[in-house]
């Protein structure tokens, strides 16, 4: 039996070994299609907590441009305040008021006359109460200014004896009209570029800590590891300074807002000023005008300022009032205390040269100007035709739309022009406001922007690697490490913003966001 056993199977040896190969090599292929699909599924996941990781980095990462902005803003409100005093102005207008008044009637009269409001300087009989807030003054005061007044009836003279020019009441009605409605408008378009540049700013320097932490994770560790000393290194060979992502460097980068700050502004508010005078140069303040003609002439500043057409509007160079000439730099870095007075060699490093470089192509960008019209027409939408409607000519807030609100009112409801002046004067401190800044909220509404952040913060992200810095760099394991993370699972994806990368790097700026805009497009259709 033991020998017909073996003859059985010496006759099926061949039919054995065929049949183990088979089971062998379905077992080694199921094995290999297991570990495949383990593989994709832990690859997947990765990428889906890289994804919810950027997202959350770039949600965190707009949080704090509003937070930067509410911070820094005062500072630019100050400068402008006092470069255009309005309240001055209304001081002045109010003294004449009351020396016209001593003229007019006794001491003891005034005692009893209620306190005048400025509004009611534009015309004697006007019985408006629209500067409410900052125009009343005391029956006191209207008496000591009356005494005060028998001296400096036809000018006094200054404690350092010159002699003051005192203008007629039309000179200051023309100046407070000018001036009350340029510092609006002024603070609305430094509010709006604040905003942008500060956008700019904290996106790219996000982007840089991002990429930082990409590579730091996907860089093996050294063999010595435990052998060797870890040394302070300021070479261009480190990759946090190779990235930009070190203390100092972000800190001068912010610091160049200072110039919008300071100087930009004012500078930007002179051109305003000249549009201002072109167009409202003309209005009595007791005119009396509807809300769609003050809209029409609020949109003539705007294209005297921004731009008649699209091509002009296209073509607007802000960067004169962002940032500083390349001689002005030191100067900045100076005035803003990141460097000191006696400092002489220059201290602008390659790193945040590239930074510089960078926000200067985004701010000619033509992206950057449609931007900010969408920013501005949100801005000056939320002034003209929900708070001036609202509090001049008394239109209870129905829509946020002006084509809605010019609707409604149609050409029957007027105001004065000086009624219109006492809001521009008020909104101009709530539009300067650090605090609960219902602006910024508006501007912070329009989607363009946050796609327009998304596309800063995800592309040209070749420009971030060492190599870009310098091209006699040796590839290092960390570059190589960078380029297969970023190219494979790290793709940072803005479903919100409807901006997708993938090949927005090897396109550039524009490009990125003219994908954007088809994708928005495709999602609204």
């Amino acid at each position: 039996m033991i020998a017909s056993t073996r003859r059985w199977l010496r006759r099926n040896r061949t039919n054995f070994a065929i049949g183990a190969g088979v089971l062998g090599a379905g077992y080694l292929a199921g094995q290999y299609v297991l570990g495949k699909l383990s593989e994709a599924r832990q690859r997947m996941s990765d990428d889906r907590i890289a994804k919810e990781n950027l997202r959350r980095r770039f949600e965190q990462n707009q949080e704090d441009c509003t937070f930067t902005v509410l911070a820094i803003l005062p500072t630019a409100t100050e400068n402008i305040l006092d470069a255009i005093p309005v309240e001055q102005v209304l001081e002045e207008l109010q003294k004449q008021k009351a020396e016209r008044l001593a003229r007019s009637i006794g001491p003891s009269e005034i005692a009893s006359t209620a306190p005048p409001s400025v509004a009611d300087a534009a015309d004697d009989d006007t019985k408006s109460s629209s500067f409410q807030s900052e125009s009343f003054i005391h029956a006191s005061q209207i008496t000591g200014e009356a005494s005060s007044s028998t001296g400096s009836a036809d000018g006094g003279a200054e404690p350092n004896g010159e002699r003051k020019t005192k203008k007629s009441k039309a000179q200051l009605w023309n100046e407070m009209k000018i001036s009350s409605i340029t510092r609006a408008f002024t603070l609305l378009y430094t509010l709006s570029l604040l905003t942008l540049l500060t956008r700019i700013q904290l996106n790219l320097l996000g982007r840089r800590n991002y990429l930082a932490s990409v590579v730091s994770l996907a860089a093996p560790p050294p063999a010595n590891m435990e052998s060797t000393i870890s040394l302070e290194n300021h070479d261009d060979d480190n990759l946090d300074h190779a990235y930009g992502n070190d203390f100092e460097t972000n800190r001068r980068y912010l610091s160049f807002s200072w110039w919008l700050l300071h100087k930009g502004c004012l500078n930007l508010m002179e051109k305003v000023r000249v549009a201002v005078k072109e167009v409202f140069g003309t209005l009595n303040p007791r005119e009396e005008i509807t809300i769609e003609r003050l809209s029409e002439l609020t949109l003539e500043v705007r294209k005297k300022v921004e731009g008649a057409t699209e091509e002009e509007r296209r073509t607007q160079k802000w960067l004169s009032y962002l940032l500083p000439p390349s001689d002005q730099e030191e100067y900045v870095l100076r005035e803003s205390g990141m460097t000191s007075t006696e400092a002489t060699s220059p201290t602008t490093t390659s790193s945040l040269r590239r930074l510089l470089d960078e926000t200067s192509d985004i701010i000619d960008s033509p992206t950057f100007s449609r931007v900010l019209t969408r920013l501005l027409d949100a801005a000056f939408s939320h002034l003209i035709d929900i708070k001036i409607s609202h509090l001049a000519y008394k239109i209870p807030p129905v829509s946020e739309s002006a084509a809605r609100v010019h609707e409604i009112v149609g050409d029957n409801n007027k105001a004065k022009v000086a009624s219109s002046l006492a809001v521009f004067c008020r909104q101009a401190h709530s539009i300067g406001s650090g605090a609960n800044n219902e602006y910024l909220a508006s501007i912070e509404q329009v989607r363009d922007l946050e796609a327009f952040a998304a596309v800063v913060y995800s592309s040209n992200f070749e420009f971030e690697s060492p190599e870009a810095g310098s091209a006699s760099r040796p590839t290092t394991a960390a570059g190589e490490a960078n380029r297969v993370s970023l190219a494979n699972s790290e793709e940072p994806v803005m479903h919100e913003a409807g901006v997708q990368t993938g090949s927005e790097a090897d396109t550039g700026f524009e490009s990125a966001w003219q994908q954007a805009l088809a994708k928005e497009d495709g999602k609204q259709s």
